[in-house]
């Protein structure tokens, strides 16, 4: 079994915080730089905000072209990539041991000095991004659910933003963006594989004692506070060979000591092929391709949610299947055999999980920027292994309940969705959208 994760901490004189775990085994090292700022941090009038700079910080920086940049990462034999998300967005590469001092020279440059060129050309690939996005139905009806359940807030909003948005989106605004963003209270550096914290640290006290040419902070930027939630549901006219469907509503934030149940359930409901909405819905009837359950955790609120994807005259029937199944699992403790595969099954993707550099790196600066607490693997399981199918039943009951859910939908004619929510139950005022 993987070793329990140990790691090494120090918060920087001007605010940034460096956190590392050392592999001895492997001869590489994974090396993220983690900014407190997602599409959680963004007004209307910058939306997507965050994922366009993601995009510019590889165009080039103060000190390296694009092209330097690329040819850096490829003459390691490396990696470099970027992701954003609702509350924050890492750079993040995975390279050699020798080489740690001039990666993370270029990371520290193009994440904290990027020179914003070529925007107008990045524009249209990020536009071209949205509008690909767009075109995949069973990505974007992950995003409608979302919108229907936090509404206007920024969590409702997509992270890519919108093509109208990111194509007026002025230099200056971005500069300023990143300006007020990219703050060393706000950047957490993180590390794992063949690397000394004392090494790192050193590194980050020398790269960044300047800053990035802004005033100090105080501490990290605070998302926005949590909405009022007022689930709704829609119906997004497309032609569209299936339909694509979502409900699910608020759920946990990622410090709640129910999350460990939260997983069991989860599996139990829809993350694995032994699940009862995998085994009712497609095994047993072939009435979808795909069809799954998802759990989300945001600082303060969270996301739970079903998806399924089939052709009109399925639409009722599956619905139908998934809601008894909610209602099963809030009316009915599981038994302790499904009970225990559920456990083991959560458990084994933990411990699979963290057999890369990238993964243990991962949990770390993802922990550490979103202000989570880190508990060693050992204590993860115990709790795990504490959860009882009284709690399991109980989150079903609590957060789960059919008829307070949100539902949203993509396909040809919205008659048929209507049809098939009356399985959910409760009063319901369907929007209907072109597109």
């Amino acid at each position: 079994m993987t070793s329990i994760q140990k790691y090494s901490f120090e918060q920087l004189p001007g605010g940034g915080r460096v956190i590392s775990e050392k592999l001895k085994s492997v001869r590489s090292v994974s090396l993220g730089f983690w900014i407190g700022a997602g599409s959680r941090y963004e007004g209307h009038p910058e939306s997507g905000i965050s994922h366009f700079i993601e995009h510019l910080l590889f165009k080039g920086s103060s000190r390296y072209t694009a092209t330097e940049i690329a040819r850096t990462f490829d003459a390691f034999g490396g990696e470099v990539n970027a992701a954003t998300a609702r509350e924050y967005t890492v750079v993040h590469a995975r390279f050699l041991d020798r080489h740690l001092q001039e990666a993370f020279d270029v990371i520290a440059d193009i994440v904290l000095s990027p020179a914003f060129a070529d925007i107008d050309s990045e524009r249209q690939v990020v536009v071209e991004e949205i509008a690909m996005y767009e075109d995949s139905p069973a990505e974007l009806i992950a995003d409608y659910l979302t919108r229907a359940i936090f509404g206007s807030h920024p969590l409702g909003k997509s992270v890519l933003g919108t093509a109208a948005i990111i194509g007026s989106m002025a230099p200056e605004q971005i500069r300023e963006y990143h300006r007020s963003h990219y703050r060393l209270p706000n950047l957490v550096i993180a590390a794992a594989g063949n690397v000394e914290q004392a090494q790192l640290v050193e590194m980050a006290r020398t790269t960044l004692a300047a800053g990035n040419g802004s005033p100090p902070l105080a501490a990290a930027l605070s998302p926005p506070e949590a909405p009022a939630l007022a689930p709704k549901s829609s119906f997004h006219v497309k032609d569209t060979q299936q339909y694509h469907v979502c409900f699910g509503g608020a759920g946990l934030s990622r410090h709640s000591p129910r999350r460990f149940a939260l997983s069991i359930l989860d599996t139990v409901l829809g993350g694995t092929a032994s699940s009862r909405l995998f085994q009712e819905v497609r095994e047993k009837r072939g009435l979808a391709y795909s069809v799954y359950s998802y759990a989300t955790n945001f600082s303060d609120t969270g996301l739970v949610g079903i998806y399924y994807g089939c052709r009109a005259d399925s639409v009722a029937e599956v619905t139908e299947i998934a809601a008894g199944q909610l209602r099963s699992l809030a009316e009915t403790a599981i038994g302790g055999e499904e009970l225990d595969r559920a456990k083991e099954n959560v458990k084994g993707r933990l411990v699979l999980g963290l057999e890369t550099t990238h993964s243990r790196m991962s949990r770390l600066g993802k922990l550490t920027v979103t202000g989570t607490e880190i508990l060693d693997i050992d204590e993860i399981i115990e709790r795990i292994d504490a959860v009882t199918a009284a709690d399991v039943m109980e989150l079903a009951a609590d957060y789960y309940r059919p008829e307070a859910l949100a539902a949203v939908a993509i396909g040809p004619e919205a008659a048929v969705f209507e049809q098939a929510l009356a399985s959910l139950g409760g009063e319901r005022e369907l929007t209907l959208t072109a597109g």
